[in-house]
């Protein structure tokens, strides 16, 4: 089939003024979505990352609460009359200050404890033997006997 012409001529209008306001909305349409979407993402991304420093907040007052019941536990063990069971509280007391939940004022808390269970006074000639036999910071490994590895090392009994 051949194309045939238009029976009334085409006349077509090219328009050299300024565009129409709604022109102008529907040509910035596009960019409007792409910020929105852009505020969206940033918005959701700080709420995100607030909400795992919350997480973490809760998690480390958790574990904490949990060590101080734990050293609770261990202090009225080794305030027990029953040599053993002091013995258990010691020991446990022993673990709990390697922790890296305890704090510095806890652990100078724990070392009272320690030389009160122990019978140690403030007395400076008190306090040097304290220091000779280690408190709850010492890492030596105290034998059933009250000595140490080192001990045995330099042949003190």
């Amino acid at each position: 089939m051949n194309p045939t012409p238009s029976p009334t001529p085409l006349d077509v209008f090219v328009h050299s003024g300024p565009a129409e306001w709604w022109q102008i909305v529907a040509a910035l349409g596009p960019l409007a979505i792409l910020l929105g979407a852009l505020v969206a993402w940033f918005t959701l991304r700080q709420r995100s990352k607030s909400d795992r420093q919350a997480l973490q907040q809760k998690t480390d007052a958790d574990s904490r609460a949990e060590w101080w019941r734990r050293t609770q536990w261990a202090l009225d063990q080794a305030l027990a009359s029953d040599r053993n069971t002091k013995a258990l509280g010691l020991a446990a007391l022993a673990v709990l200050t390697r922790s890296e939940l305890a704090r510095k004022e806890e652990l100078e808390l724990l070392d009272i404890a320690w030389q009160a269970v122990n019978g140690t006074s403030d007395s400076d000639d008190e306090q040097e033997t304290s220091d000779e036999t280690g408190v709850m910071d010492s890492d030596d490994n105290i034998g059933d006997n009250g000595t140490t590895s080192e001990d045995i090392e330099e042949g003190r009994p």
